[in-house]
């Protein structure tokens, strides 16, 4: 089965909440500029998966908590993700997302980086007119927090010593963060109390760690047509993940230095020694099975709410977290 076929089923119980989002998103992004509305239409040509959206309103549905508002929260959420990838873009001098050019590739690094600044203002505008401080606490708070992983990331590129404590604390900045706060948005907008939205945090934490990880675990074993990016790019430009992490722990440190030296010199024999290396050490297995281990304690902080076809889905959408790199 397709990838998107997969991701229609599993999302298929909130199949209007998102067609209802995508016509909102169009309504949004349309332009308060020429400029603006030809940027737009380029990136809703290669909308992503609609991911945290999907999270939102299937958590929320599973659990009662959504409301009429739901589906504000989410495009606000999905505008910030959407701007901080027209950031990161611009950082990692990236010509391709998706399969087609990224903004800063077809326009400048200079329209990419105003864009993504146009985009956080209109998120926050929709978070104003919803009227939660509490969302809006706690949308700022995840938005911080991917500011600090991203340049974290940055600081740590090519630094073979990282732990892998501290990449998961990296990766869950830059990435959980958003899920978290998309999962923990019904029982904000419903205003319940405290435990019950650090039940839905944590969930979201946890899924969108996991989520991360196997991406970053796609630069080793996915198909460029599909990710949209080329095999081993991430790594051969000295980005540490969490396969590398582990294979460099496990050997002696002669091999680990001989391993680094390829590693810097970044051509397509070094990338082939490197997966070789990585797979035979048990990298791959090894970040699978961490993955598969932080969805399964996601799924224990919400499991009270099982028995409806929005917390089967949610299931659904959780393996499909790990099925993405098999």
């Amino acid at each position: 089965m397709l990838d998107t076929d997969r991701l229609q089923e599993y999302t298929s119980p909130v199949h209007t909440d998102l067609e209802i989002f995508e016509d909102k998103l169009n309504d949004y992004l349309r332009g308060d500029s020429p400029l603006i509305s030809s940027i737009a239409r380029h990136l809703l040509k290669s909308r992503g998966k609609r991911i945290r959206p999907a999270f939102l309103f299937l958590s929320s549905r599973a659990s009662g908590n959504y409301t009429e508002i739901s589906v504000d929260a989410s495009l606000a959420i999905e505008l910030i993700h959407t701007a901080t990838l027209l950031h990161d873009d611009v950082v990692d001098e990236s010509h391709l997302r998706r399969g087609q050019k990224t903004v800063n590739a077809q326009w400048t690094n200079l329209i990419s980086v105003l864009m993504g600044d146009y985009l956080f203002a209109k998120a926050f505008k929709i978070m104003v007119d919803i009227n939660s401080m509490d969302l809006i606490s706690a949308v700022s708070h995840a938005t911080s927090r991917v500011s600090v992983g991203e340049l974290r990331q940055i600081e740590e590129t090519g630094n073979y010593a990282l732990s892998e404590e501290e990449y998961i604390d990296i990766i869950a900045d830059k990435t959980a963060s958003l899920f978290n706060v998309s999962c923990e948005t019904g029982p904000i907008l419903k205003k319940k109390d405290r435990s019950e939205r650090r039940r839905f945090a944590e969930f979201g934490e946890k899924i969108g760690t996991a989520f991360q990880i196997v991406d970053d675990l796609l630069d080793f074993v996915g198909d460029a047509d599909i990710t949209g990016k080329e095999i081993g790019n991430d790594v051969m430009t000295g980005k540490v993940t969490l396969p590398l992490i582990y294979s460099l722990k496990k050997v002696q440190e002669s091999s680990s230095r001989e391993i680094v030296r390829h590693l810097k010199e970044s051509n397509e024999e070094s990338f082939n020694l490197i997966y070789n290396f990585v797979n035979e050490n048990g990298g791959i297995e090894y970040a699978y099975k961490r993955a598969d281990e932080l969805c399964r304690q996601g799924l224990d902080q919400i499991s009270p709410i099982d028995g409806s076809v929005y917390y089967e889905s949610l299931e659904s959408m959780v393996k499909y977290t790990i099925a993405r790199a098999s």
